[in-house]
């Protein structure tokens, strides 16, 4: 049998949302603006499948660096090194103080 190796292996209960969430989320989470240094919580939102970030980066939290498109760039702290991550707002939420 063959190997899979798509970017959504291993996600069936990572990326599964509640039972009365499912469906596509509302349009203000695609709208959302973000000011350069902010901090902000990536969690994947599976019924939009542009602009999703890895699922490595899946409950991380990074600091918003600016606009790329549609999409906003993330850096994150992985280990030692230090990633840029490209986003769509639909996947990210504002870190509440």
């Amino acid at each position: 049998m063959a190997h899979h190796n798509g970017q959504r292996k291993k996600t069936r209960y990572k990326y599964q949302k509640d039972l009365r969430k499912r469906g596509l989320a509302p349009v203000t989470t695609v709208i959302q603006q973000f000011e350069e240094g902010q901090k902000v919580h990536i969690v994947v939102d599976p019924s939009v499948q542009s602009g999703m970030p890895h699922r490595r980066f899946h409950g991380r939290t990074g600091t918003i660096l600016g606009k790329q498109g549609r999409a906003w760039m993330l850096e994150i702290k992985d280990g030692n090194a230090t990633k840029i991550v490209v986003s769509r707002p639909q996947h990210l939420k504002p870190q509440k103080l």
